[in-house]
């Protein structure tokens, strides 16, 4: 139908003109400037701070270090930006990297991970998203999404309560067929940068398998894999466990191992 072809030229003229690479060589759809990524980081930063309660001392410190170290490795601009590290008075076994150069660590996680190589597997995951601008990809592909629905419901003429039915699948077939497989990718891409990086400061790449073995171990139900927007444990292992040979190869070729502390 004439509709749906001028929707895929469209849709390919936006994809061709915002394609870029990820660092292991996938191709991205990327609309939005590095500086209005690095402003809605400084945002979303300053209002979690606003949000939560801080801690300081012995965790905080071996955040910060953990972080100083992994960012030794990346590349000179991304060294060159302020990173800001805070620990978060949070159960939740959580740690987030926000584009501009934001490191958020909570509580709950020091109590999941046994040593400085555990955490440092999940602050290298994190950060592991922001070198591949996933927030960006994440926010280009829901826009392009939204964008695509909306043409289609017009040229289509899906009006009243049948035009709303359809959109909605049409809504649950993105939601299920493209944002949240985007996302278990983002995931699985994190762990592969994320386990070279703490490799290249020299922390353990074996401590990442045994971090997510305790994960599964802690309990909490995950939805099936097709409905989530990570991997399960068991892929995430097997998923680190194919790469080690090279993380560990870049381990012994570090040769140095930071002193950050214990959880």
């Amino acid at each position: 139908m004439r509709w749906i072809h001028c929707l895929a030229v469209g849709t390919l003229s936006v994809a061709l003109a915002a394609c870029t690479t990820s660092p292991t060589g996938r191709s991205q759809l990327t609309l939005m400037s590095d500086d209005q990524l690095d402003q809605m980081g400084a945002q979303a930063f300053a209002q979690y701070q606003q949000d939560r309660t801080t801690v300081d001392g012995a965790p905080y410190r071996l955040a910060q270090c953990i972080t100083r170290e992994i960012v030794a490795t990346l590349p000179a601009e991304l060294q060159q930006e302020n990173w800001q590290v805070r620990v978060f008075e949070d159960d939740s076994a959580n740690a987030f990297a926000l584009p501009g150069g934001y490191v958020g660590v909570n509580t709950g996680l020091l109590e999941i991970t046994e040593n400085q190589d555990q955490l440092a597997a999940v602050i290298g995951h994190e950060i592991g998203h922001v070198l591949a601008h996933h927030a960006n990809e994440r926010a280009s592909t829901q826009s392009a999404t939204n964008l695509g629905l909306s043409v289609l419901s017009s040229a289509a003429g899906l009006e009243g309560a049948g035009g709303e039915q359809v959109m909605a699948a049409l809504g649950m077939g993105a939601q299920y067929g493209i944002l949240l497989p985007f996302s278990r990718s983002h995931e699985s891409e994190a762990d592969t940068i994320g386990l070279k990086l703490m490799a290249d400061a020299g922390f353990d790449p074996r401590a990442s398998v045994a971090l997510w073995q305790n994960m599964a171990n802690a309990g909490g139900g995950q939805p099936p894999e097709w409905m989530s927007t990570h991997p399960s444990h068991g892929n995430r292992i097997s998923g680190l466990e194919s790469g080690m040979d090279e993380a560990l190869q870049r381990y012994r070729q570090a040769g140095r191992a930071p002193n950050c502390g214990q959880p």
